[in-house]
């Protein structure tokens, strides 16, 4: 018997709408197997609500090449936004030495997500990073900005570092609300 999709179910591979974290997709109607888990591990999220409609903030989001502008975070960004295609990314969190990482987009949704996944040492340490859009109302959204930190050495890395990664998110947060919220008061 064919399991249903929960109404709810967004596209995307991870949670529900309204959760904090990646979204769970529904399984096709036709499909016989249940949506995939989400992903486990050590969880680092800052939510942050910003005053512009999704497609201001996603503009933002998916020009990598102008990150440098305004994202303290990750200072430099290259790459194409594209389901397999690798990133390269200087992360530089508050107190740290930047590091230039090379992470591989695993699912975007245009207004709504970006995930990408990052293994280093051979895979004790998998992470999956998300900025996900929700749309609260015609020019009002949250995004979470996060981190599941996964593997076998994984939930320590994230225990040690969290409450850096943590600032580190919530600086990206801030400095992307303030170039939305103006980038749509200027355009309006």
């Amino acid at each position: 018997m064919p399991i249903k999709p929960e109404p709810d179910l967004l596209a995307g591979p991870f949670a529900k709408r309204g959760t904090m974290g990646p979204r769970i997709a529904a399984p096709d109607a036709g499909s016989r197997l249940p949506p995939p888990k989400a992903p486990s591990g050590l969880r680092v999220e800052d939510r942050i609500g910003i005053q512009a409609p999704a497609e201001v903030i996603w503009e933002i989001v998916r020009d990598l090449d102008r990150w440098s502008e305004w994202n303290p975070t990750y200072p430099q960004a290259t790459g194409q936004i594209r389901i397999g295609e690798v990133l390269s990314v200087t992360l530089a969190l508050p107190g740290q030495s930047p590091q230039m990482l090379t992470p591989k987009v695993l699912e975007w949704v245009p207004n709504e997500q970006l995930h990408w996944q990052l293994k280093m040492m051979g895979g004790l340490i998998r992470t999956l990073r998300y900025i996900e859009i929700e749309t609260l109302a015609n020019q009002s959204c949250v995004v979470d900005n996060g981190e599941i930190f996964g593997g076998l050495m994984g939930p320590s890395l994230g225990k040690r570092m969290g409450r850096t990664v943590q600032r580190g998110f919530r600086a990206m947060n801030e400095a992307l609300k303030a170039r939305a919220e103006a980038e749509w008061g200027a355009g309006r």
